[in-house]
């Protein structure tokens, strides 16, 4: 059995606007003398991926709508998040004071669309907020090319979020982005431990490897936004956010 190690890397610059992720990370693993090899995994803080694509929005340019008015009185919130939501979503899933839960354009159900505070510099003329990435298994692929080159080994890329969950308290950390590397592995087929032939066994290994590394990252001012991964113990290969996402039809919940 392969020995996993989930280290994340320290003193991680503040991203901006534009800046050259894939480079500020591979100069990040340069400084703590790590070399990519075949087999790693970079797993990356979904907000320093929009903030590097230019995902932040000024509330005050944000017209709401009259559908944002009516959703925004329901919910207690800001018509001008609100609005943002709309905007980011697919359609609206529940609602309840204080929270929308919705279909986020890339494909997965969560809060908010996923629209942030916190971690975000704003001040008493700029209320700010951070947009999720606008594909995010693209930024993936862009990032993990990026750093093939410059490392010179085969790698995949997870862009991470936090997310809660229906029938549980507290966040996780989840995959919104793949490149390179399983979401889904299929263990069908394949023999327990006493011999039985597995039946329906599929494994979320990305979501699985999005939690530890989370974990590692902290959720408050700990400034480590990207985790290496050495011993992930599936093989490598091309794969996007759809194979962990469960068709509608089979969604007995929504």
């Amino acid at each position: 059995m392969k020995h996993l190690t989930v280290t994340p890397l320290p003193n991680f610059p503040l991203i901006h606007p534009g800046d050259d992720l894939a480079g500020l990370i591979f100069a990040n693993l340069q400084k703590n003398e790590i070399s990519l090899q075949d087999g790693d995994v970079l797993v990356l803080a979904q907000k320093i991926v929009s903030k590097s694509e230019g995902r932040l929005v000024n509330l005050a340019d944000v017209k709401p709508s009259a559908r944002a008015v009516e959703l925004a009185a329901e919910t207690d919130k800001d018509p001008r998040v609100v609005e943002l939501i709309l905007a980011e979503s697919n359609e609206i899933v529940r609602t309840r004071p204080g929270l929308i839960v919705v279909e986020h354009k890339n494909g997965f159900v969560c809060a908010n669309a996923g629209i942030d505070h916190s971690n975000v510099k704003s001040n008493q003329t700029n209320e700010t907020v951070l947009l999720l990435p606008e594909d995010s298994d693209r930024s993936a692929e862009e990032i993990r090319q990026k750093l093939q080159e410059s490392g010179g080994a085969r790698i995949g890329i997870l862009i991470i979020d936090s997310h809660g969950r229906a029938w549980r308290m507290g966040t996780v950390g989840m995959t919104i982005g793949i490149s390179g590397l399983p979401g889904l592995v299929d263990l069908r087929g394949e023999d327990d431990l006493f011999g039985r032939t597995l039946q329906i066994t599929q494994v979320g290994a990305a979501d699985e490897l999005a939690a530890a590394a989370s974990l590692m990252m902290g959720q408050a001012d700990e400034g480590t936004p990207v985790v290496h991964v050495r011993g992930f113990p599936y093989p490598l290969r091309e794969s996007n956010l759809d194979e962990l996402l469960r068709p509608k039809e089979q969604d007995l919940f929504r």
